[in-house]
């Protein structure tokens, strides 16, 4: 699962191969469901979409706080997703770091992930355009895929509770996922590498993390 990350900067942007000299929109790059953030799309050009996805039956732009994940066992089931699911639009969401619950002696303590070498990568995501109160909005929901046996991504989230992962899409496949078709989708759903290191959120972005 993913409820909140961080986008890359300009300059990091520029490392996923995306044109960024026409994006001058200021936009909070802490992301939390609801807010707005960039994604990129089939033809590697960038847009900004609100994080959670909205149906064209959504009624309020509060939608998108339940919305933000979508998980691949049913996505193509659900009301909120099947429509893009059916037609296939997918995009990438490009993130520096994401934040996970660990919980220590009990307790939930947030920590940050992110590459050990500190670049940006892109994650797999679905969009929507619909219409609500009369505005023409654009929203994303990341994908997940199950994650309890993963090395990495299993220490988060509740004892008790499933395991769930962010899908990312590498570098040869960025262009592939983005032209897919969901017959063939399942094709991208890559397990998380060994190349993530994780660390408390309040420590220093500096900091050396730690695999398990």
């Amino acid at each position: 699962m993913c409820s909140n990350y961080k986008f890359p900067s300009k300059n990091q942007l520029r490392l996923l191969d995306v044109n960024v000299d026409q994006f001058d929109i200021e936009l909070k790059n802490h992301v939390y469901p609801a807010y707005h953030a960039p994604i990129i799309m089939r033809n590697f050009d960038l847009d900004v979409a609100k994080f959670g996805m909205l149906p064209s039956w959504a009624n309020d732009f509060k939608f998108s706080n339940h919305t933000y994940n979508a998980r691949t066992e049913t996505i193509s089931e659900k009301p909120s997703f099947r429509h893009a699911w059916k037609f296939s639009k997918f995009c990438l969401v490009p993130i520096i770091e994401f934040y996970e619950p660990k919980y220590i002696n009990g307790k939930s303590q947030w920590y940050t992930i992110r590459r050990e070498d500190s670049q940006p990568f892109t994650v797999a995501g679905i969009y929507e355009d619909a219409i609500i109160r009369d505005s023409k909005v654009r929203s994303f929901s990341m994908l997940t895929i199950n994650a309890d046996r993963h090395p990495f991504m299993k220490q988060f989230h509740a004892p008790a509770d499933e395991k769930r992962s962010i899908i990312v899409i590498p570098e040869q496949y960025r262009k592939d996922w983005l032209n897919a078709d969901h017959e063939h989708a399942h094709e991208y759903f890559f397990e998380m590498q060994n190349e993530y290191v994780t660390y408390p959120r309040e420590s220093p972005v500096n900091l050396q993390g730690s695999l398990l």
